[in-house]
């Protein structure tokens, strides 16, 4: 397979560091290509801007304003786009999996990685496709130009596991993954993995990371066969016109969680975790 490797740490000699070699050795090992955006080293710029665009002409508005919807369709459609978001573009059309590694900063990802997306995930390309079947909606939620395409993230996190769980000071991991997971990789039509967490990075032992690198590999053996979280399509009959779920579907239930089908979970626990966390 085809295996784009997206990397945020400024770090090559750290834990990420460390697993993101481990990774790349393992997937050579099983014959895969390997294309990787090593962020930091390629000094990604992080904000978008009117330098994106070539030449936004009247993508602006009247007003002079750039309407970086308009802007970033118009320029994938022209060609126009800047060469680096290019070069990205064409590393995703190749790929049929993306790992995207990163450390849970902030309870989010790092500000370089959030550009990545906001500058190449761009409208007519990730998202803004319309769904012939429905018009008037676009291809997203689990369609969409990307569709047919696996993504594995692979976090490192500095907490314990227990307070990321379901009572703990940090909230709830698969809540707090949830913008990316679904929020991004779902809504531009990716089939998403559950993700490899590795808890207590900052104070992983010898052997903590033998078990981390271990487990990355062994979930990059199985990149190409092992089964989804299986969120709800929008366009496939579980939601109403205003895409709120029907009352059908998870009755009784709000909150994240009633946007898996677990009719297709098949006893499985909702979104499980793989992970390492250092033991004392």
């Amino acid at each position: 397979m085809k295996v784009l490797w997206v990397f945020a740490h400024p770090e090559q000699a750290s834990l990420s560091g460390a697993l993101f070699a481990e990774g790349r050795e393992a997937l050579r090992d099983s014959g895969h290509r390997i294309e990787t955006s090593d962020l930091y080293a390629m000094k990604w710029k992080a904000a978008v801007d009117a330098d994106d665009y070539e030449n936004p002409g009247d993508e602006n508005q009247g007003d002079g304003r750039l309407v970086v919807t308009q802007a970033s369709r118009q320029a994938y459609e022209r060609g126009l786009l800047s060469p680096d978001v290019r070069a990205e573009l064409a590393k995703l059309a190749w790929a049929d999996v993306i790992v995207v590694q990163f450390p849970l900063w902030w309870y989010s990802v790092p500000a370089i990685l959030k550009g990545w997306f906001d500058r190449v995930f761009v409208k007519g390309f990730a998202y803004g496709v319309g769904d012939p079947a429905h018009p008037g909606r676009t291809l997203r939620y689990g369609d969409g130009a990307l569709a047919g395409k696996r993504v594995l993230t692979v976090v490192t996190i500095g907490s314990p596991e227990k307070a990321l769980g379901p009572r703990g000071i940090n909230g709830q991991l698969d809540q707090l993954l949830f913008p990316l997971l679904h929020g991004t990789f779902w809504y531009v039509g990716l089939t998403v993995l559950d993700p490899v967490c590795v808890f207590g990075a900052d104070r992983l032992s010898n052997s903590g990371f033998q078990a981390a690198a271990e487990l990355l590999r062994t979930r990059l053996a199985g990149i190409a066969t092992a089964e989804p979280i299986p969120y709800r399509y929008q366009n496939r009959g579980d939601y109403d016109d205003d895409l709120v779920l029907l009352p059908d579907h998870a009755a009784g239930r709000t909150g994240l969680g009633v946007h898996v089908d677990q009719s297709a979970l098949f006893g499985q626990e909702v979104s499980p975790v793989e992970h390492v966390e250092q033991t004392e």
